[in-house]
């Protein structure tokens, strides 16, 4: 029981962390372009690392004992590839008018002050609704590494946090255009990020009574796959739209690193 608490803890901690975003845009005046890009850039390197080198072995080690070595990879990688083919439905079917990745400045939070449209509250509900679709999966993901390996989970969340406060920016710019409340921005923002302890809710509700070694290797191998696309799809464009190329690929390299001595002490 004290691991699951863990589990929803931290999954509740990644999701809600769409409020940093919508504090930073609501209480600074200024976007911090290469911190955001840096820290975009780590965030795919943790994910990325911690996907191909741990996640997937893990997957394919328990999915091999159970199923044996050559149907056992056959299983891992499709559940793999699985896992992005899920998150790139998702973000497809999404509307791209609300897409939650589109890239979103403080600045902004002071530019035609006197814009109080409709059609920018609707964006703003809108950008919260697809975020909390677009975290749903991710909530799962966290959950069940959680659950199953603390020791990896930990880098997860950073990772998602991070990745989560552009999106709560997005969601908190067009809020505060529409209705010119503070309080309602942020509220839009921090509410978008419930979907990733739902996701988890679900995740235990679902999984839990199923969960066997077989079910945990197939889950494992999806969740790498989904933080793969996420990296790839929305982390490193986005820390390239935020600064430099260059700053990107260090924040990458040093995310990897980070990781890759994370865990060699638990070896």
């Amino acid at each position: 029981m004290e691991n699951v608490l863990l589990a929803f803890g931290l999954t509740a901690l990644a999701g809600l962390s769409t409020g940093i975003g919508s504090a930073l845009a609501l209480l600074t005046k200024k976007t911090n372009t290469k911190f955001l890009s840096v820290s975009l850039g780590f965030s795919a390197g943790v994910m990325i690392y911690v996907s191909m080198v741990e996640i997937f072995f893990k997957a394919r080690t328990t999915l091999a004992a159970e199923l044996g070595e050559r149907l056992g990879s056959w299983v891992t990688v499709g559940a793999f590839f699985a896992g992005i083919l899920l998150i790139a439905v998702i973000d497809n079917v999404l509307p791209n008018t609300e897409n939650p990745h589109e890239i979103h400045r403080v600045e902004e939070m002071d530019e035609n002050k006197g814009a109080r449209e409709s059609k920018l509250l609707r964006t703003g509900v809108f950008t919260a609704l697809a975020i909390a679709v677009h975290n749903f999966p991710e909530g799962i993901a966290t959950f069940v590494s959680a659950l199953q390996e603390p020791s990896i989970a930990v880098p997860i969340v950073v990772a998602i946090a991070i990745h989560n406060i552009p999106e709560g920016i997005g969601v908190a710019v067009p809020v505060y255009y529409a209705t010119g409340s503070r309080k309602k921005a942020f509220l839009y923002s921090f509410l978008s990020g419930l979907a990733e302890p739902a996701g988890a809710l679900v995740g235990y509700l679902i999984l839990m009574p199923i969960m066997s070694d077989t079910v945990f290797g197939v889950i494992f191998a999806a969740i790498a796959g989904i933080m793969v696309f996420i990296s790839l799809d929305e982390l490193l464009p986005a820390a390239r739209e935020y600064g430099e190329h260059h700053l990107s690929i260090y924040g990458l390299i040093a995310g990897m690193a980070i990781m890759a001595v994370s865990l060699l002490l638990f070896v």
